[in-house]
This record gives C-alpha cells, structure tokens and sequence, in this order.
C-alpha cells in the first residue's frame, strides 16, 4: 500500500501514515463509485463553513458529491449555509449517515438529493443547540428547564435558592435565543428542502408536511430517534444500504478510522484538517478545543 502513497520522508509518512490510509479509502470509493468524497465528523458552527468549503471548493459541479457526515447537531442557519454550498458544488448531493446526524446535521442531510443510512443510523428532531460547558445542550432542554424551575418556585418560593443555583449558568438572553431559535425551525426546515435544486416547491410542502411533526413538534427531548424507515416513510428519497454489501463495507471500514480518532474531522483526499496535535492550533482558534 506504501507503493500507492506519494514519497514522504520516513518520519513525515509514519507521523501521517493514518491520514495516508484514510485518503486512500477515499480515492478508492471515488473511483468505484465517481464522485467526490468528504467526511465531517464535528458539531455544526461557523467554523464549519471554512472547513467544509476547503474540501470542495474545487469540486467540478458536474459530478456527484457524497459527503461521510457525523454530528451531535449545532446551529441550523450554518447547516443550511454548509448545504447550500455543498448543492452548489456539484450534479447530485448524497448524505451517508454512518452513526448520527441529529439535529442540525439532518437539516443539513435533507437537503440532499440522497441519503445513505445502516441499520443504526440516526437522523433527529430539529432542535437548535448551544455550547455549553464542553458539551451541547438543545434549545427544548434549556425552555423546559426554565419552565419547570419557574413552576416550582411558584407553588414553593422556598425552592428558588435551590433552583436558581442550579440554573446559574442560563442568562435571560440565552432563555430567548432558545425560543426564537425554535420559532425558527420551520423557516430552517423549508430552507433546508429547498437547498436540493431539483425538488419542486410542490415537492418542499409536501415534506414540510411530513417531516414537521416527527422532527419538530413531536420530539420532547433531543435524543429522540429517527431513523431510515422513519425518513422513508416522511418522503425523504433514503436508501438502507445492504450492511453485506461492497458500500456499506468500504463507508464502515472508512468511518471506524474516524471512529477512533475521536476527535472533530473534515477530510478529503488531498485535504485534510483533525484536531491532533498537528492541527489542533487551528481548532484552538475557532473554539472547539479550550
């Protein structure tokens, strides 16, 4: 396999030699199947725009762009910008969904013209998420959280000390940008459709129809599943990959590799940003590690 890969001094190719291995999974599958391929596997901020826009700037829009996607969620406005810009880039958008895409990360998947998903495959309620702490926390979480606290006190003043400690880190102003974040979902959701060219506006409303009630109104909490035959049945064009066949092997083999990383990835075959200690500077700088 060392033969395949460009000659690198021997420390450079062993230091690299896992993101070697992964860009020549990629360039494989682009062969096989005749597209560009990208993996990102991060949650869904600004930073995102840059990164993904680095892997297929070049993209010629007449060939097909399949893109590896993972994520807990982040900002719809962003997920709606990122899938746009990947519709721009090339003939046909498919989405492969080899864990989760939730939240943000289906506003962005819907707008594809495909999506590949397994058995496990996740997509999720389209519920804004904030950082907080080193984690995410949905909008719905912060409302019902306030809310809840806010009944309690006034059938027991005697609890807001207890209450007001526990919510001492959620301002006033991130209660309403959780709420206006939420009035927006609908906006985002028919944004997200129209994002596929080729859809009719016809064919948007008849999905808004469908995917509102399961992915906003339905959903009580984030962690609510939505998976491929939920998406198929919504109208969503998705294909259940055959988990035996020669592209579920190749996505799985690829996606473990990134599986173990660990760590915030946007990957293609010539370009490559992670947040190991080589590049982590730049992950530092927008935020993501602190």
């Amino acid at each position: 396999m060392e033969d395949e890969l460009p000659a690198q001094s021997p420390i450079y190719h062993a230091l690299n030699s896992g993101r070697y291995e992964r860009q020549l999974l990629i360039s494989q599958y682009q062969d096989i199947y005749s597209c560009r391929l990208v993996v990102m596997a991060d949650v869904i901020f600004d930073h995102s725009v840059p990164l993904l826009e680095e892997l297929i700037y070049d993209n010629d829009p007449d060939t097909d762009l399949h893109i590896i996607l993972s994520s807990p969620g982040g900002d719809g406005e962003t997920a709606v910008r990122l899938v746009r810009a990947a519709q721009s880039r090339c003939r046909e958008l498919t989405i492969i969904v080899p864990d989760q895409a939730k939240s943000a990360a289906t506003l962005m998947t819907i707008g594809a013209h495909r999506i590949l998903m397994g058995p496990s495959s996740d997509l999720g309620p389209i519920d804004a998420q904030f950082m907080s702490g080193n984690g995410l926390i949905s909008a719905k979480d912060i409302i019902a959280a306030v809310d809840d606290a806010d009944s309690r006190v006034r059938e027991s003043p005697d609890v807001f000390p207890l209450y007001a400690s526990l919510l001492e880190d959620v301002s006033a102003v991130m209660v309403q940008q959780a709420r206006s974040a939420l009035a927006r979902s609908h906006d985002l959701l028919r944004e997200a459709l129209r994002s596929n060219k080729d859809r009719t506006d016809a064919e948007v409303e008849s999905l808004i129809e469908k995917l509102i009630e399961p992915l906003i109104e339905r959903p009580t909490t984030h962690a609510a599943l939505f998976g491929s035959y939920d998406a198929s049945k919504a109208g969503l064009l998705v294909e259940t990959i055959d988990t035996a066949g020669q592209q579920w092997q190749q996505i799985w083999r690829l996606w473990t590799k990134y599986y173990v990383l660990g760590m915030p990835v946007y990957e293609g075959d010539r370009a490559s940003h992670t947040g190991d200690s080589r590049t982590r500077d730049i992950f530092h700088r927008i935020g993501i590690f602190e």
